[in-house]
């Protein structure tokens, strides 16, 4: 099998780095931008990303409105999208989930969940 390309999407340099680590350790190759505008035009350039990791928590554009803009994409709607974040907020869980993300993570992200998340490719 091919190194899975994923997309991570997080405005904080710290979960940024925590978990590009923990995905790169799991050899998966890791492509890091800093919010959803720039995963957007990464994402028209590039197409070998297999899953996008997106914090919900940024400024500007939500990792939801990422989410919502992914799914109404021709392009991109076959991009699995998983949305991280620090908080447990049911409410913005069920959201994310009912608006096609398929997993709901709480940050930070550990080695642990890296075969649930390859799972979704």
């Amino acid at each position: 099998m091919a190194t899975p390309h994923v997309l991570l999407v997080d405005d904080s340099c710290v979960d940024r780095f925590v978990a590009a680590r923990v995905l790169e350790s799991c050899n998966v190759k890791v492509t890091v931008v800093e919010g959803a505008k720039q995963a957007l035009e990464f994402l028209d350039m590039e197409h070998d990303v297999k899953l996008i990791l997106t914090d919900y928590c940024m400024p500007d554009m939500t990792g939801y409105d990422l989410l919502v803009e992914v799914k109404k994409s021709p392009k991109l709607n076959h991009l699995p999208v998983v949305i991280t974040c620090s908080d447990d907020v049911p409410e913005r869980i069920k959201k994310c989930l009912d608006g096609g993300a398929k997993d709901y993570i709480i940050k930070p992200i550990k080695v642990n969940n890296v075969p649930r998340l390859l799972s979704y490719i």
